[in-house]
Order: structure tokens, then sequence, then C-alpha cells
């Protein structure tokens, strides 16, 4: 019995060592222990946060790049990533618009501003505006031109992820016009590349648990509890309605694909960590690519539809933005006609698909859905100020679930998913193997769980 303690302690020792998840999740206990002991301090190491999410996005456009890129060369068919772009585009519209109803009926049963009896002109909407920069959200025929390069290296400097496909399909496809013949060391180098960018993304990632921390004791730092029992009605039915969603689109999923999303959870659960510490999806960006590619999908169903989620397929934003805008109503003591709530429907449909990447993107859209209803004060959105932040958590992880869902769906129904293969990673036969990390041995597809144990943890 005296010598189990050792056996133990060592154990724990190389899990903290080895294992990210475990490194992850220390992180995350100690950046809640600080931010709520020390509330100031969350403040001071908030950078390590920022600075990871910086260098992460570094990587994401010459990686979409070159991902894209090879995708379409090696498939050598111009059409099939068409349509393979027409089937996720109809995959994003469904799956958000079941998130944006789902979310109306649970704001309808529950009512989760109901009772507030709140005046909006006590309401200081100045600090919308200091939230959003006094932007406002692009129109559809703004979105659309905006998504279309005007400068190949502007494309890049500004991380713009839908003018980066549109590059990098025009390349591919050139690329398939002249042939292998014409541009025979193009392809070789573009590949090349994408190994480079994953080995960087691969240092990065070590530095994880410090974003972790970081970001986590700025949370608990500057929001606390407070909100919990100001809004608790409302995070209790946003994370509910989400875990309702993730329910359906793991039956969806079960039965177009035959693959357990709970297994995949399990195979990502590094990654889905890594997101909730940091509040942002585009951390996982380059690691998600990796295992989805290893668990089976084809290069360019993973190239496509994973970036282009992340501007189309915002299922958890939907959720809350359906949820908040009757809480919004409910709290000022009006009541959305049926009319009404269609047209909420109708305007999050659009304002939704051009969330990504703008600041306060959420008060935006739902200034707009109030400014289109005409019944409810815009300045009530100042309401959510001091609960947006805790649903980041909600929406990151139902937007990144919800995004990896569309490459298994997508990637089935257009013929180009490896079904045995899903089914041996996700049940541990075969180890994830970074890709930074395969030079000198084999290939992922021979590499059996029994002998990469490092590698899983």
């Amino acid at each position: 019995m005296p010598k189990a303690s050792p056996s133990l302690a060592r154990r724990l020792a190389r899990s903290l060592r080895t294992s990210m998840f475990v490194q992850v999740l220390c992180a995350l206990v100690a950046g809640i222990t600080v931010g709520g002991l020390w509330p100031d301090a969350g403040s001071v190491v908030q950078p390590l946060g920022d600075g990871f999410i910086r260098l992460i996005k570094a990587v994401i456009a010459p990686l979409v790049f070159c991902v894209v890129v090879t995708g379409i060369a090696k498939a050598g068919d111009l059409k099939s990533f068409g349509r393979i772009g027409l089937k996720a585009l109809i995959w994003f519209e469904v799956a958000t618009t079941v998130a944006l109803v789902i979310g109306l009926l649970a704001g309808n049963l529950v009512r989760p501003g109901s009772g507030m009896n709140v005046d909006p002109a006590s309401l200081d909407a100045s600090a919308v505006n200091e939230k959003t920069g006094g932007g406002e959200l692009p129109s559809t025929g703004e979105f659309l031109l905006h998504s279309l390069p005007d400068s190949a290296v502007g494309a890049f400097a500004e991380n713009s992820l839908l003018q980066v496909l549109v590059l990098a399909c025009l390349v591919g496809a050139a690329l398939l016009h002249l042939g292998h013949t014409k541009v025979p060391a193009i392809l070789p180098a573009v590949d090349q590349a994408q190994e480079v960018i994953f080995a960087v993304a691969g240092f990065i990632m070590r530095l994880a648990p410090l974003a972790v921390f970081g970001a986590t004791a700025h949370l608990i730092g500057e929001y606390g509890l407070s909100a919990l029992t100001t809004y608790g009605k409302l995070i209790g039915v946003c994370y509910t309605v989400a875990l309702l969603f993730l329910l359906l689109l793991g039956a969806a999923l079960k039965i177009f694909t035959g693959v357990s999303l709970w297994k995949f959870v399990r195979y990502t659960r590094e990654e889905l960590v890594l997101a909730l510490g940091t509040g942002s999806s585009e951390t996982v960006m380059p690691r998600m690519m990796q295992k989805l590619r290893q668990a089976g999908c084809r290069d360019d169903s993973v190239g496509l539809v994973l970036p282009t989620g992340y501007s189309f397929n915002l299922d958890g934003a939907s959720i809350y933005l359906s949820i908040a805008t009757l809480f919004i109503a409910q709290a000022v003591g009006i009541d959305l006609t049926l009319g009404q709530q269609v047209t909420v429907v109708l305007v999050l449909m659009l304002t939704s698909k051009g969330m990504a990447g703008v600041p306060g993107s959420a008060f935006l859209a739902l200034s707009a859905t109030a400014s289109a209803l005409g019944v409810v004060p815009a300045g009530a959105v100042a309401l959510l100020l001091g609960v947006d932040r805790i649903m980041d958590t909600m929406r990151v992880a139902t937007n990144l679930l919800g995004n990896c869902v569309a490459v298994f769906a997508v990637s089935r129904w257009e013929g180009a998913l490896d079904r045995d293969r899903v089914r041996k990673v996700l049940d541990g036969e075969i180890a994830f193997v970074p890709e930074q990390e395969a030079p000198g041995t084999p290939a992922p597809a021979e590499v059996p769980a029994s002998t990469a144990t490092e590698a899983v943890r």
C-alpha cells in the first residue's frame, strides 16, 4: 500500500507534463482561483490570452490557403469543390434556422425577461456604442462584396478568411487548368508550406495553458459571479437550449453519417477545453483541421467547409440572439406578436451571417433586429452588457461543434468520408498524431493506438 502513492504521483506528474488536456484544465482552475481571490490580477494576466489568440490568428489565413489549394489540386475536379461549397451553405442555412427557431420557442416558454420591469430610459445606450465602436453590421450586399479581395496581400493582412478562400479557389482552379506538367514545383511547395505552418501552430499550442489561465482570470476578475444572480434565468435558458440543439445535431449526425458526436467530443476534448478557456474557436482551427483530416474527412471538404462555417454557421450565436431578443422585449414589458417574431427570425438569418470578425457583433445584430421590429428600444440592448462575455462559452462550444458536424455531414453527402477510418479513430484504434510530428514516423493511418499512447494524451 505505501508503494502506491509514489506510483500515483509519478502518473500525475507525467500526465501534467505530457497531456495538454490536463495542463489546460489545471490552468482553468488556476485562472478561476486567481480571478476570484485577486480580481485586479485578472487584468494583469489578460495579455497571456490575447497574445496567444493573436499568434494563432497569424497562421490561420496561410493555413486555410494551403489546405484549400492542395485540396482542389489533389481532388482534380473543380466542379466537385463547387458542389461541396453549395452543400455546405445549404447545411449551414438549415442548421442556423433550426437554432433560431428553437431559441424563440424556448424564449416564449420560459420568458427569461419577465418581471424585470426595466425602464429603457434608465439604460446607458452609449455603453453599447463603446462596446461596438459605434459601427454597424454590413448589409448583405456589402458582406458579399467584402468577401471578394481587392488585394491579395490585403486578404492575408486583414485575416479575412472569406477573401483568402476566394483566392485559394482561384489558385486551385488555375493549377487544375494548367495541369501538373506545366507547374510541377508548385503543389509540392504548397504542401511543404502547409507542413511548416502546422509545425508553427504546434509550437504555439504549447502556450495554450498560459492563454487559458490569463483569459479565465480576467473573465472571473472582471465579471465575478454577480451576473449569475441577475441574469441566472437567461444564462440557464441559453445553455439548456444549446445542449438541446447539440443533442439534435448529434442525432442528425448519427443518422446521416453513423458518427457519434459524443465520441468526437472525447476525441477533441483538448481543443474544446482550450476554445472554452480562451473564449475563441479560432484558437483551435488548425488542430481541428488536422483532427478532422486524420479522422477520415477529405482535404477539400475540411479546407472549404470548416473555415466557411466560421462566417456562415454560427449556431451558438443564433441561439443567443433569438433568446436575447425576446429577453430584451420581455424585460421592458413588450410582448412580441407571432408576426414580429417571424420578422426576428428573418432579420437574424441575414444579420447573423455577417457577424464573424466584427467587434461587438452580437450587440450590432440585436440593435439591427430591434430597429427592424420598431417596437423594442435599441438602447435596451445595453441590458446584456453584463452577461455577454459569460455567453461566450455557450456560443464558442456550439459554433465549433456545429462546424465540425457540418464537415462530417457534407463529407458524407459528397461521398468524401472514410467511415471505416472515422470509426477506428473515434474508437481509439488509431491515435491522433499531430502533423508536425509526422516526419520520420509512420503515416497516421498506420499508427495504432497502442504505439501512440502519448499522442492520445
